[in-house]
C-alpha cells in the first residue's frame, strides 16, 4: 500500500491526523475493510436465540 492510498483511506474513515497517532496502520486497514462490509446485505442475520444455541 502506498502512502497516498493509506491517507485516502483515513480521509474516507474520517480519521484526523491526531487520531492517526493513536492508531496502528493495521487497525486502520481493519477499520476500512469492515466499513466496506457495512454495505453488504446478508441473507440471514443471527438472532439472540441463535447466539444462545451457539
Amino acid at each position: 500500500m502506498t502512502t497516498p492510498l493509506f491517507l485516502l483511506r483515513c480521509v474516507q474513515l474520517g480519521i484526523s491526523m491526531g487520531d492517526m497517532e493513536l492508531l496502528s496502520i493495521g487497525l486502520i486497514n481493519d477499520m476500512y475493510s469492515e466499513s466496506r462490509n457495512d454495505e453488504w446485505k446478508y441473507a440471514e442475520v443471527a438472532t439472540q436465540e441463535d447466539m444462545d444455541r451457539f
